[in-house]
């Protein structure tokens, strides 16, 4: 996460875009056939002036492997736009999975909450997506927490590393804000429910590819909501950002149960419904390509204030200009379960009470890919007309929701939910139209599809929410056990399916990411930071110090993918695994304990030489009456005296105690600018780079492991402490050696392929060349002015270059081509001119088209 100032930047534009989509929405207000997914500016915002909108806002999560924008009034998603990014400035589409891809797989959802209040049934929507029906208005603005000690957001009582928190109620009756229901021929009637919500995100491995939604739903009425029911509207759309929309092709379904990991017959409930590609977008070669879709992202409810509810997965094709062809699977009516009457329209739910029906109805619809299947023996109507074309696959959204519960006056209700991605749910790229010919047979292309990795995160939303095997209230209860036997020897092993049913919102994680500076110089980068959180923070889970090393990795840009690990540092200990037999005769080797130092082992045994590498599996070592082996744990790579490794910076200093307080100023240092011991200040000089190119450098912090919950060693996600970098001489070497300011490339020529080699846009392939090109300015002051004119004397663009001298950026400045009126610049030369304190710079550069 960033500075607040860029947060704040976020918010203005976030503002100004919803002030932009209401201007839109006025002018083309009168045109109704209009789809507001090929219009963007179609119906999404109620006609109101920018100064009549509550404090409306934008944030995104990062942190881990989903990047998603929510808003502060119950919704997230951009509609189909794209908001800037509060923590980085970069524009965030709706959700990106995994991080960096530029697929998308959402276009809104939002929450839905309905209600008997006295005689009337109300329905408060955040969103209704091609309707006017935002019901639910910010009341506070984000509030943002993070356990993650760089962040400038840490908060001791964060749950994760990036949590945001906003209020709202659906207690605006403005008509300038909340347009009049067109159904029910009324205005708003609000519920008087206020929703504190708060969104979490992790970057660790097992927990980076869910985010998880916790809310207080709240009365704050003087009537009491009965049978209440509570719902997340989903509306996907599944494309790489460069393919366009991508919504009339989505499959939308609903997974139930999948293969507990424990094996042994166990089934585990995972409830998730989802939205994926109908073929995953094979590229023009008939392979899996960058832009390929594989993936599904979905909903999983992991707690609701009751284990006796009722839920509901419907899914429906709004068609707003035919309502004969709007569709969504209904039953038929019974005596005991009377058919519903929608009007014309057989899906789409509109007004209070349609929308109520499909909260509280028990249903659970049949997958959009069985469309063209009949049903009508299993209760079901019949198919569409165009059924065929429906499975094939089309612009669908679905509604998870579950009820009923009563909330008295002043009485609030926990309810919490994870949005889940899985990747490589589509396998082979031929699978679409090899094994789905027949839209009246989708099984064979359904089997088809691989839903472990879904599933295996949902089960991880749900543990993070409530460890498995872990008493948090401390009434003797640790969960629903498990117990596994072999048929053969009658050996048993126990485990926890879930947790005590009280929230724990912990996940076991890796120490915190070092305190990182980057000090650039001629072809080198010199990596500094401070490891004193690193190595005495206790784990949140474990509560345990289980620092293990430092990994320095350096990549070209900032995606995961990108970064090479160059060098790392990790603490000699080893693995202790004890041979256990059961009484049926089974045996096998456990590992139950954290690592020990030699040291441990050697005062352990009493044995000053102990090598505890002698002893293997073939050969243990016996010790009262148990058999040992041992195991290095990584890969010991334990010296810090090696110049040209990762080594300390101050060798002989001494270590401090944990109390800040007791400190002598002579062991502290301040280069990070807060005091830290020098006792663990690292450094790591990364040699032999290219001068002209950035480098995106980070430290990474990994742990041992937890081995009571069978879970591997954890790292720190490089892109969380990145620092961009020029391998050039800093601002202070330029002002204390008096250095020249120098252009590169130059001449710069339309035809050096530049992006083709990586040195230009490589984050931005949609944008067309001239966008993302580049003239770079080195050896510059911290603070000065670029001018550029054209011979003749015209000022053709001014850059102000202010800098920290600190930034590891502050000798370094770019050009885009593009003059201050927004015009690509024509091939010649032109002048430059540097002004500093005290000293005026002029050159040549040319342009060469």
């Amino acid at each position: 996460m960033r500075a607040v100032g860029k947060f704040m930047k976020g918010r203005r534009q976030a503002i100004w875009w919803a002030a932009f989509l209401v201007f839109l929405i006025a002018d083309t207000a009168a045109c109704r056939e209009i789809n507001p997914k090929v219009s963007p500016g179609g119906k999404h915002l109620p006609r109101a002036a920018a100064a009549d909108l509550p404090i409306f806002e934008y944030a995104a999560h990062n942190r881990g492997n989903i990047q998603l924008a929510i808003a502060n009034n119950g919704t997230f998603g951009t509609l189909g736009g794209t908001i800037p990014d509060p923590f980085t400035g970069e524009a965030i589409p709706s959700c990106i999975y995994p991080k960096g891809s530029d697929i998308v797989y959402l276009w809104v959802a939002a929450v839905w909450i309905g209600a008997v209040v006295q005689r009337d049934t109300l329905v408060s929507c955040a969103n209704e997506d091609w309707y006017r029906t935002l019901e639910f208005w910010p009341s506070t603005d984000f509030v943002y927490k993070s356990l993650d000690i760089n962040s400038p957001y840490y908060d001791p009582d964060a749950y994760s590393e990036q949590d945001i928190l906003c209020e709202y109620t659906d207690t605006v009756t403005s008509p300038n804000l909340v347009e009049r229901d067109p159904t029910d021929n009324r205005p708003h009637k609000p519920l008087n429910v206020k929703v504190t919500q708060r969104s979490m995100a992790w970057s660790y491995s097992y927990a980076d590819d869910f985010i998880l939604f916790d809310f207080q739903v709240q009365n704050i009425g003087e009537k009491n909501l009965r049978d209440v029911y509570i719902g997340i509207y989903v509306d996907g759309d599944v494309h790489h950002t460069t393919e366009g929309g991508g919504y009339m092709d989505d499959i939308v379904g609903f997974y139930p149960t999948h293969p507990a990991p424990e094996e042994c017959g166990f089934i585990d409930t995972v409830n998730i419904a989802y939205t994926i590609d109908n073929d995953g977008d094979p590229g023009e070669s008939g392979h899996w390509d960058d832009h390929s879709a594989r993936g599904a992202v979905g909903v999983r409810v992991v707690r609701t204030p009751s284990t006796s509810l009722k839920y509901s997965y419907n899914w429906w094709i709004t068609n707003y200009s035919d309502p004969t062809r709007d569709f969504g699977p209904r039953r038929r009516g019974t005596a005991d379960d009377p058919y519903r009457y929608f009007g014309s329209r057989l899906g789409t739910p509109t007004g209070d009470r349609n929308k109520y029906y499909v909260l509280s109805h028990e249903e659970f619809d049949y997958d959009l890919l069985f469309t063209a299947v009949d049903h009508t023996s299993e209760g079901w109507l019949p198919p569409p007309k165009n059924a065929e074309s429906i499975a094939s696959g089309f612009d669908a959204r679905y509604l998870l929701s579950f009820g009923p519960f009563d909330i008295s006056p002043g009485q609030k209700l926990p309810v919490s939910f994870a949005w889940v991605g899985g990747e490589n749910f589509h396998v082979n790229p031929s699978d679409y139209e090899d094994l789905f010919e027949d839209r009246r047979d989708p099984w064979p292309y359904y089997r088809s599809f691989d839903f472990s990795d879904l599933a295996n995160n949902s089960l991880w939303a749900s543990w993070v929410y409530d460890n498995p095997g872990v008493d948090t209230d401390g009434d003797g209860y640790f969960g629903p056990e498990r117990i596994c036997c072999d048929s053969v020897t009658g050996f048993c092993d126990t485990s926890y399916a879930a947790g005590d049913g009280v929230p724990d919102f912990r996940a076991a994680g890796p120490p915190p990411a070092p305190k990182l500076r980057v000090l650039p110089s001629e072809g080198k980068l010199i990596v500094r930071w401070n490891g004193f959180y690193s190595e005495t923070t206790p784990d949140m889970f474990s509560r345990i110090i289980d620092f293990e090393g430092y990994r320095v990795h350096v990549g070209r840009d900032n995606r995961p993918a990108s970064f090479s690990v160059v060098a790392s540092y990790d603490r000699e200990d080893y693995n202790r695994y004890r041979y256990e037999q059961s009484m049926g005769g089974s045996a096998e080797w456990v590992l139950e304990e954290i690592p020990f130092t030699v040291d441990s082992l050697r005062r352990m045994f009493g044995d000053p030489d102990f090598d505890p590498l002698l002893y293997t599996r073939e050969k243990p070592f016996e010790f009262e009456g148990e058999n040992y082996f041992f195991d290095a744990q990584d890969y010991n790579a334990s010296s810090l005296s090696y110049v040209y490794g990762i080594h300390k910076v101050y060798p002989d200093a001494v270590k401090p105690g944990p109390d800040p307080s007791q400190w002598r100023p002579e062991d502290v240092t301040e280069e990070h600018g807060v005091p830290l011991p020098r006792f663990y200040e690292y450094q790591y000089i990364i040699d032999s780079l290219l001068p002209s190119v950035p480098y995106n450098v980070a430290v990474t912090c990994f742990d041992f492991g937890s081995p009571l919950v069978e879970l591997t060693a954890l790292e720190t996600d490089p892109t969380n402490n990145t620092v961009v970098a020029y391998p050039q001489a800093t601002a202070d070497t330029v002002e204390a050696y008096g250095l020249d300011v120098y252009v590169y490339p130059n001449p710069y020529r339309i035809d050096g392929h530049y992006r083709a080699l990586g040195f230009e846009g490589r984050l931005e392939p949609e944008r067309p060349s001239y966008r993302v090109r580049a003239i770079h300015f080195a050896n510059l002051p911290a603070k000065c002015t670029i001018s550029i004119y054209s011979l003749d004397g015209d000022l053709i663009k001014k850059i102000v270059h202010d800098k920290d001298p600190s930034d590891p950026q502050s000798s370094h400045d770019q050009w885009n081509l593009i003059s201050h009126n927004n015009q690509a610049v024509v091939s010649g030369l032109y002048y430059y001119v540097v002004q500093s304190e005290g000293r005026t710079q002029i050159g040549k550069l040319a342009i060469i088209k």
